[in-house]
C-alpha cells in the first residue's frame, strides 16, 4: 500500500510537469531561471533570472588560475530575426575579483602578493532557447574596464559562449 501511493504521487507529478513543459512550448521560448556554464573568457558558473519578459539578472562566477571574480548584469531582451527562441540582450553591471600570486618557497607554497579588482561591465551578445528542450545557448561580448589594489588597469572585450539548463 505504501508503494502505491508513492508511484500514485510519482505519476500525478509526472504529469503536473508534462502539463508546465507543453505549455511553455505552446507560448514560446519563455523561462524564468537558467543555471549553466559560460566559457572562453571569463569561465565559470552562471545563473540567470528574469524579472519580467524581456529584463533579467544575471550573476556569473569566474575561476581563472590563482584567481575569482563575481559579476552581477542587469540586461534587457529583444527579439531577434523575428525567430522563435532567439533575443538579442545587452546590459550593465559590475564585478569583483581577487588574484593571488603564488610562488615556491623551500617546498612551501605561500602567497606573495594578493590584489583585489573592481569593474564596470557591459554585455552584449544573442541567445537561442531550444523550445524543444530546457537548454539555452548563448554568445557575447562582455567588455570591462577593470581597476586593482595595487594600481593595475586592465580593459578587455572578455568574449563567451554559454550554456544553460532552463526552468
Amino acid at each position: 500500500m505504501k508503494y502505491s501511493k508513492t508511484l500514485i504521487l510519482f505519476g500525478l507529478s509526472i504529469l503536473l510537469t508534462t502539463s508546465i513543459m507543453a505549455q511553455k512550448l505552446k507560448t514560446g521560448t519563455s523561462y524564468k531561471t537558467a543555471i549553466g556554464v559560460r566559457g572562453i573568457g571569463t569561465s565559470g558558473l552562471t545563473i540567470k533570472h528574469f524579472t519580467s519578459s524581456n529584463h533579467a539578472l544575471e550573476g556569473i562566477i569566474g575561476f581563472y588560475p590563482n584567481a575569482f571574480s563575481a559579476t552581477l548584469l542587469v540586461e534587457r531582451y529583444a527579439p531577434a530575426f523575428e525567430e522563435p527562441g532567439l533575443r538579442w540582450y545587452y546590459g550593465i553591471g559590475g564585478h569583483i575579483a581577487t588574484q593571488s600570486d603564488v610562488i615556491r618557497n623551500e617546498g612551501i607554497y605561500r602567497r606573495e602578493t594578493s590584489e583585489v579588482g573592481f569593474g564596470v561591465d557591459g554585455i552584449f551578445g544573442i541567445e537561442y532557447k531550444i523550445q524543444e528542450v530546457p537548454i539555452a545557448m548563448s554568445l557575447d561580448l562582455k567588455p570591462f574596464i577593470e581597476v586593482a589594489t595595487d594600481g593595475d588597469a586592465f580593459i578587455a572585450l572578455d568574449p563567451g559562449l554559454g550554456i544553460k539548463v532552463t526552468f
